[in-house]
C-alpha cells in the first residue's frame, strides 16, 4: 500500500524522535499528524524493565478507564440462577451456560468482545479454553473476570475496561480511547492506566522499570512520551 507508506512517513516527519512529550502535547502532535478517514483508536505501549519468563515479573491486569473507550462492548456471562438474572440487569449482551459452551464449541459463534464467568461455571468453561484463550477472551480470575460479583464485572467492562498482559519482549500495548475524544478525556485516561502500571511493578524488577513509552493512533506514528512526566502525573 504505497499511499499508505508515503501518508505516514509524510506524518512520521512531524514527530521529533530525538525528545519526549508530555500527554498533552503528544495527544495535540497525535491529532494533528492524522491521516485516516475513520476515528482511530488511541494505544500506547509501555516497554518495561522486566523479565515476562519469571513468573514473579509477569505485569498483567485490567484497567476501567474514567472516560470509557468510546467503542460498544459485546459481554458474554457464563452464569447460572440468580447470577444470570443479576448479568442481565447489568446490561450483558449474552448469558448462560452449557448452551453457549457447545455454541462456541460447534458452531465457532464468537460475536462477544469480553467474557465473564462465576467461579463455578468454569469447570464448564475450562473446555473451551483453547479456543477462547488464543482470543484473549478467557475468563481469568487475576483481571476480575472470573468472579461471583458479575454485575460490576459487566458494568466495568460497558464503561471502557481494557485487559492487558507484558509481552515476550517486556512490551504493553493498550488502548485509551478514540481520537475524537478531547483532549483531557485522553489525558486523564492515560494518567489512570500509568497510575495503575506503577502500582504493579514487580518487588523483583531491578533498575529502571518504565523505560520507554508511546502514543499512537492506528494508523499513525508513534509519538515518544516523557515518563517521568506521566508518572508523575503532569502533562
Amino acid at each position: 500500500m504505497p499511499k499508505r507508506g508515503k501518508q505516514h512517513r509524510a506524518m512520521a516527519a512531524q514527530v521529533d524522535r530525538s525528545r519526549a512529550y508530555t500527554a498533552a502535547d503528544a495527544i495535540a502532535i497525535l491529532k494533528k499528524v492524522r491521516y485516516a478517514k475513520f476515528d482511530e483508536t488511541v494505544e500506547v505501549s509501555l516497554n518495561l524493565g522486566v523479565n515476562p519468563r519469571h513468573a514473579d515479573q509477569m505485569v498483567r491486569g485490567a484497567v476501567v478507564f474514567p472516560n470509557g473507550l468510546g467503542k460498544k462492548v459485546r459481554v458474554l456471562v457464563f452464569a447460572k440462577g440468580d447470577k444470570e438474572n443479576e448479568a442481565r440487569d447489568a446490561g450483558a449482551d449474552y448469558v448462560g451456560g452449557m448452551d453457549y459452551v457447545e455454541k462456541i464449541q460447534n458452531e465457532g459463534w464468537l460475536d462477544f468482545d469480553a467474557a465473564v464467568a462465576t467461579p463455578d461455571m468454569m469447570g464448564v468453561v475450562g473446555r473451551i479454553a483453547r479456543i477462547l484463550g488464543p482470543r484473549g477472551l478467557m475468563p481469568n480470575p487475576k483481571v476480575g473476570t472470573v468472579t461471583f460479583d458479575v454485575a460490576n464485572a459487566v458494568r466495568e467492562m460497558k464503561a471502557g475496561r481494557a485487559e492487558f498482559r507484558v509481552d515476550k519482549a517486556g512490551i504493553i500495548h493498550v488502548p485509551i480511547g478514540k481520537v475524537s475524544f478531547d483532549d483531557q478525556k485522553l489525558v486523564e485516561n492515560l494518567a489512570t492506566l500509568m497510575e495503575l502500571i506503577m502500582r504493579l511493578k514487580p518487588s523483583t524488577s531491578k533498575g529502571v522499570y518504565l523505560k520507554r513509552a508511546t502514543i499512537s493512533s492506528t494508523m499513525g506514528p508513534g509519538i515518544p512520551l516523557d515518563t517521568s512526566a506521566i508518572t508523575s502525573h503532569t502533562a
